[in-house]
């Protein structure tokens, strides 16, 4: 009990004589009148923010949900997404989870069903939506699945890449929705790291992916199920980049495959031996039929190139890299050779790459201006993401940077500037930009559409005929149902197969959405 009597009988301070133990008044520099009034917390100096005031209004957070489906299968970000070439209700979508997943984009809830309950004290509550079935499971991913694709023509098969390396090869479901895994049909592990991956679209070589490394090789495969010792064959591999593989693209035909590195090279392969077979080879006597690197001052780019994009009649490639920086380089044109027609697969792809005999048909190639740098420019503060061209009648080279701008270049009058959006995406980074391409068996009736997703989580449409709306900058429409907000809100990718009536993204927040575009 003798601790009780250093306290007085109200229990809140000290006795004046231990007070007096413990300070004296000729100790006290300054002294406070005390109230009754509960002090305000103090977050800082009016510099750092000033004082909370929990008086004041708060804040309204306003959520916007312009999506009419959505996919929550993965539990991290989704950084890939592919679209079935025939079905394009059908996509697949890796993510950071390490899975991917193959699911059908077709809204499951009639478009008038509720989005997320607005209000949780209405009554009755609105029924929350409920997410896309999964039509398969894409399994044994050992590492974040950074690249997905179907095969062409048929999308019969459907392959992922991973971070660590991992090339999977599974068939395309066609049974009804399941959450049961589809079986591997081939695996192969090369590399450390695999950066894109894309199929080719050659007539005669069906079922061909390509990929870049961060080793800087380049790896072609084909996809022979019938073949049960060896489904996954390589069909050649290249290794002249002396860094990172960034990004590929296949000339329209398939018979092409330019690929770029962060070391600022750029080379044209001839995959299937069909340029060699037309009497095209590389000058200097190497593996590409165009090679460019930052030997020549011309063409380097201080940072190294990222993105690549080839013209609808594959005769012009356009790279883009670091600082804005974009080179035009001119390509081969190969006439149909007696070769390519009827050897087929048969013929033996790296047989004709040897060395196979110039036929008649393939005299009619012409290296043109092939190698040549036809354009260098740089339009844009920061780096070039992404790129892609229109298609006939249009003649427009569209850009995102990742300063949040988007140009149009037009490819018929020595690349001018016919649009600047400087902030298409409210400053964060454009991710990609891709013109509304032909439905198939159909008119290209929406090809001056251009859709662009960036960091900021939302989907724009643009009119690249120049248009009145949106200040004169075509704005057309703008979805919005990712979180955005920059890192871990932004959106990674996109499709919109089928001529463009619908949207498919992979978010960064670990959603997949689909929007309709009327």
């Amino acid at each position: 009990m003798a601790d009780q009597d250093m306290y007085d009988h109200d229990h809140n301070s000290l006795t004046d004589e231990q007070a007096d133990a413990l300070i004296g008044d000729d100790e006290i520099d300054e002294t406070f009148e005390q109230n009754d009034q509960d002090a305000a917390m103090d977050s800082g100096d009016d510099d750092d923010g000033g004082d909370v005031d929990l008086d004041g209004p708060i804040e309204e957070i306003q959520l916007q949900n312009d999506s009419v489906a959505h996919f929550d299968g993965h539990k991290d970000s989704v950084y890939c997404i592919a679209q079935h070439p025939v079905h394009p209700e059908i996509v697949a979508t890796g993510g950071g989870d390490d899975m991917a997943y193959i699911w059908n984009a077709t809204p499951v809830d009639p478009p008038e069903a509720p989005l997320l309950p607005q209000s949780y004290e209405s009554n009755p509550r609105p029924r929350e939506r409920r997410g896309q079935p999964i039509l398969g499971e894409l399994g044994e991913q050992d590492e974040t699945v950074n690249a997905i694709t179907f095969t062409l023509p048929s999308g019969d098969f459907v392959a992922t890449a991973t971070l660590a390396g991992k090339l999977n090869v599974y068939r395309t479901p066609t049974s009804s929705p399941s959450s049961t895994s589809i079986p591997l049909l081939a695996s192969a592990k090369e590399v450390e790291e695999i950066n894109w991956l894309l199929p080719c679209p050659h007539k005669q070589y069906p079922n061909t992916i390509a990929f870049g490394a961060t080793d800087g090789s380049v790896w072609v495969y084909s996809i022979n199920p019938s073949d049960t010792a060896s489904p996954l064959t390589i069909v050649q591999t290249f290794f002249l980049h002396q860094a990172p593989c960034t990004a590929g693209a296949w000339t329209p035909d398939g018979k092409l495959l330019a690929t770029v590195a962060e070391d600022s090279s750029l080379y044209v392969w001839d995959v299937f031996g069909e340029a060699a077979a037309a009497g095209v080879t590389d000058p200097m006597g190497g593996q590409a039929i165009v090679s460019l690197t930052a030997e020549d001052e011309r063409f380097k780019v201080e940072g190294g190139l990222y993105s690549a994009a080839i013209s609808p009649g594959g005769g012009i490639v356009a790279v883009g890299g670091a600082d804005g920086q974009i080179r035009i380089i001119g390509l081969p044109r190969l006439a149909a050779s007696a070769n390519s027609t009827a050897g087929g697969k048969g013929a033996g792809a790296k047989a004709k790459a040897g060395g196979a005999k110039q036929s008649a048909a393939g005299s009619a190639a012409s290296a043109g201006q092939a190698g040549q740098i036809l354009a260098s420019f740089k339009a844009q503060a920061d780096g070039v993401e992404t790129l892609d061209f229109s298609q006939p009648p249009l003649t427009l080279l569209a850009a995102g940077s990742v300063d949040g701008s988007i140009i149009l270049f037009d490819a018929a009058h020595n690349f001018a500037v016919r649009r600047n959006i400087k902030e298409a995406h409210e400053e964060e980074a454009v991710i990609k930009v891709e013109f509304v391409k032909t439905a198939l068996g159909r008119l290209n009736e929406r090809g001056w559409l251009l859709t662009s997703v960036g960091n900021d989580g939302v989907v724009r449409r643009w009119d690249v005929r120049g248009g009145t709306s949106a200040v004169g900058l075509g704005l057309v429409q703008e979805w919005r149902g990712h979180r955005g907000g920059g890192e871990g809100g932004g959106i990674l990718g996109f499709v919109q197969g089928g001529g463009g009536k619908q949207i498919v993204t992979a978010g960064d927040d670990g959603i997949g959405l689909v929007f309709a575009a009327p």
